[in-house]
This record gives structure tokens, C-alpha cells and sequence, in this order.
């Protein structure tokens, strides 16, 4: 398989061949190093004053890989693992020898050229086959947001015989002006998205890559739920984790994101920051985080020392095991594991172990619940649990309209059941309040805008009891 990046560096006044600094690779001097599988090459078909190329070539044998336990055949058939396009296609084995080779030019360090690696340059890339599930429609979709000039041509199953269609490669250029790093980056993420196969097991780890790779630029991707889906092998636990961090790392929320007007702001955080406070304000000491989902307001409290017992609950057990591996649970000093417990339970059932808690939260959850189950819901946690406070979290539909990027009459989440007004929220909450024994304040959480208020709303629910 076949990777080339070409650029010419005339409007720096610099000779082309400048661009080996950038790559950290002599044009001069072919370099090699074992892959799996294989073994991978990178050398300079050209490098002159006006023009530089720099290609990647990877020799892949199927047996060795077959042997690695690498190249088990899709397709389910025996010599499937032997007769594959492995060798061939681009994949995320040619991502690995990217990251191998280029490891440094990726994070944007040059010490002999550091204004070069930090300005965009003319690039060309060239895949002659690349894997494209999707075609050529989904290759466009991928890069072109990025700021790549796309030109992706299907490669026909068979040249001679037309009518028998074209194949599932495609012939891939990209020209455009970005940062080397930042092209990197995009074909070390994209190529086993666009390929949707990676050749080995994906785990957690796989998370803190793509936060790694995708960070300035995957947060605000048009497309970023199918690439951290294809690229964590459809793990929905995982995906969802690592959709969050670069949120948090980007300064922007996955789906509830600010206008543009307002600049950059991280919802996530502040939602769960907003939340924190409020239970620091009422004093509780023994808190249950109401589907947690990967433990992001669980890491939150877990930093209040004054928090003597801290429960996440989720429906789902691979979340559960998610927020685990997120906390290094099994790590955590004995002190800290014994403040901490994870139960898998439903909100729209009663727990007797969730009875008679300081503070329960409802965090962006209710929302996800089908309407007619939301009796249920108010009833297990404001009846059978009965904590001393309840704090509920969910988007306020009036702020959507100032969402550019969320097509009119759309929610936030595809997972959403509805989303409320202001107006609707409070009936709800103050129909439940009075039904329940408790009092209920509502307070904004992000920027509130004079028109369409902010963009979470809160109730904070306390059993009258207790307030008096």
C-alpha cells in the first residue's frame, strides 16, 4: 500500500526539499522499521528546490499477519485470512506506519523549521486504493469540513470488464493549505474510519488516541458521531467517552454548543460545575448521580472531600464499566474506593438501596426518558428514594435556535425523547413538587440570552420538610 505527500514550499522562500525538516526524514536517506505484519518504508521520489514528495510504502505479508493473529478474514471464510486486500489497501495498518514514522511532525515540533510547522503549507496527499465504505459521497463528507480540496474517483472491480461496476476503493487526492500536523492527524484518524476496520482489538486506550489525534479539530466535525463510532470499532461506550473529552478539551459542548457570537464555551463542564455547587450549597454529604453514563459529574464530586458517600447508577452496564476505567477505580486509594460505589439500576423503577439519600441528580436525564415513563421516574426518585433534595438538569428548547449548526425543529441528541421550554419544565417540575412534598427553585445554567434564556435549565427540588 501507497501513501504520498507533496508540497512545494515557494511562498516561503525555502526550497521544497525543506520539507524532510518538517517530516523529521532525510530526502537523502531511505528509512524502514518493522510493522505488524510487515515492514514499512519511507523515501523521496522527488525532492528538489520546486517540488518535494514524500512517500510511505507498506509491505504487508498476509501469512506473518495471519500468524500475529492480525488478519483474521471479515468475511468468514478460511483463506480469507491468507487472500485479502490487506497488502494493497490503505488501512489503519498504513495509520500505524504514519504514526511511527511521523510521530513528532504530529504534534507540530520542528526545532529547525518551528515557523514552518507552525503555518499552513500547500499539501497534496495521494491514496491510490483506499477502503471507503461509504464511497466516494462519504470521503468528501470526511475531509472536506477540514479544509481539503477532495478528489475521490472509484476505482472500477475490473478495468476491462466495465459492466461490472466499480469497487469499494477508492482513488483518493487531497490538495489543500493546512499544517502538517493537522494533515497527519486527519489521515491517521481517517483512514481506518474510512476503511471501518481496524486490524487490531480496540479498547479504552484506543479512546485516548483519538482525543490525541482528533484534539482541535473532531470536536466541531460535522460527522464526529460516525468517525468516533468507525474509529472505536462501534463501541458506543467508548465513542461517547471520547466525544465528551474533546469537548472539554476543545472548549465545546458535543451537542449543546454556544453561538458562535458568544465564542467557545464549554456547557459540559459548566453544567457540571453548576451542579457540584448546588451541592456543596445544600451541604450533602451522601449523593447519587442518577445515570451517570461515563462518570463525568461522578469525577467532579469525587475531588469535594466533604462528600462521605458518592453512588453512580446507570441502566447500562458498559457504562458503568466505562466510568470505572475513566476514574481508574481499581487504582484509586482505598479511602477514595470506599466513598465510591456504581450500581446498575433504572430510573423508572424503585431501589430500596438509593432510600433516603442527602441529594439525588437527574443530569441531562430525564430527556432521555419516553414521556410516558416519566410518572415512573418521578416516582421512584421522588417517592421510593425520597432524598432530602433532588436536582434535575435538562436543555431548554427555546435556546436552540441559536445553535447554527442544529437544523430547525431538531434535537440536541438523537437519543432525546423531547425537550422542554422553560415553561413546560416548570409545570412539570412544580406538578411533581406538589404531588411529592417538595419545594422547587429553577436557576439558568451556561449564558442566558435576554430572548430564549440559557441554554440547561435546572430545578432544584427539597422535600418541604427539610426546607422548613
Amino acid at each position: 500500500m501507497l501513501l504520498t505527500l507533496t508540497t512545494d514550499l515557494t511562498g516561503f522562500d525555502l526550497p521544497a526539499s525543506d520539507f524532510g525538516f518538517l517530516l523529521h526524514k532525510n530526502p537523502g536517506r531511505p528509512q524502514r522499521t518493522d510493522i505488524t505484519g510487515g515492514t514499512a518504508h519511507v523515501f523521496y521520489p522527488e525532492a528538489t528546490d520546486e517540488r518535494c514528495t514524500a512517500a510511505v510504502l507498506l509491505e504487508i505479508d498476509p501469512i506473518a499477519l495471519v500468524r500475529a493473529g492480525r488478519g483474521k478474514s471479515a468475511e468468514g471464510f478460511t483463506l480469507g485470512q491468507y487472500v485479502n486486500d490487506r497488502p494493497y489497501a490503505a488501512s489503519s495498518l498504513l495509520a500505524v506506519a504514519l504514526s511511527k514514522f511521523f510521530r513528532t511532525a504530529m504534534i507540530g515540533r520542528c526545532d529547525a523549521r518551528p515557523e514552518l510547522a507552525a503555518a499552513p503549507i500547500p499539501l497534496e496527499i495521494h491514496v491510490p486504493a483506499l477502503p471507503c465504505r461509504g464511497g466516494t459521497e462519504l470521503a468528501e463528507r470526511m475531509f472536506a469540513p477540514l479544509g481539503w480540496t477532495v478528489d475521490a474517483r472509484p476505482v472500477p472491480l475490473d478495468p476491462e470488464i466495465p459492466e461490472w461496476g466499480d469497487s469499494r476503493y477508492v482513488d483518493l487526492r487531497l490538495t489543500g493549505v493546512l499544517r502538517l500536523a493537522d494533515a497527519l492527524n486527519h489521515l491517521y484518524v481517517m483512514l481506518p474510519v474510512l476503511d471501518d476496520a481496524k486490524h487490531y482489538w480496540v479498547g479504552s486506550d484506543e479512546v485516548d488516541k483519538l482525543v490525541r489525534a482528533g484534539a482541535g479539530w473532531l470536536g466541531t466535525h460535522p460527522e464526529k458521531d460516525l468517525i468516533s463510532h468507525r474509529y472505536l470499532a462501534h463501541r458506543r461506550y467508548l465513542s461517547d467517552d471520547a466525544l465528551e473529552r474533546l469537548a472539554e478539551a476543545d472548549g465545546v459542548e458535543v451537542a449543546d454548543e454556544a453561538p458562535e457570537s458568544e465564542g467557545p464555551v464549554s456547557l459540559a463542564v459548566e453544567r457540571r460545575t453548576t451542579v457540584a455547587a448546588v451541592l456543596r450549597e445544600l451541604g450533602a454529604r451522601r449523593i447519587v448521580d442518577l445515570g451517570c453514563g461515563e462518570g463525568a459529574l461522578v469525577g467532579e464530586l469525587l475531588k469535594d472531600p466533604m462528600i462521605g458517600e458518592l453512588i453512580g447508577t446507570d441502566v447500562s452496564a458498559r457504562a458503568l464499566i466505562s466510568a470505572k476505567r475513566r476514574l481508574h477505580y481499581d487504582d484509586l486509594p482505598d479511602r477514595q474506593r470506599d466513598r465510591l460505589r456504581f450500581l446498575q439500576s433504572s430510573v423508572t423503577y424503585s431501589d430500596e438501596r438509593l432510600a433516603g439519600l442527602d441529594a439525588a441528580v437527574l443530569m441531562e436525564v430525564i430527556e432521555h426518558v419516553d414521556p410516558p415513563r416519566l410518572p415512573a421516574l418521578s416516582h421512584s426518585v421522588f417517592k421510593a428514594a425520597r432524598p432530602a433534595a433532588v436536582v434535575v438538569t435538562t436543555p431548554n428548547s427555546e435556546y436552540n435556535v441559536r445553535f447554527e449548526s442544529l437544523p430547525a425543529g431538531e434535537f440536541r441528541h438523537p437519543d432525546h425523547r423531547f425537550e422542554w421550554t422553560r415553561s413546560e419544565f416548570q409545570t412539570w417540575a412544580g406538578e411533581v413538587a406538589g404531588r411529592y412534598g417538595y419545594a422547587v427553585e429553577f436557576r439558568p445554567v451556561g449564558p442566558e440570552d435576554p430572548e430564549v434564556g440559557p441554554p440547561t435549565q435546572l430545578a432544584l427540588f427539597r422535600r418541604t420538610e427539610v426546607a422548613a
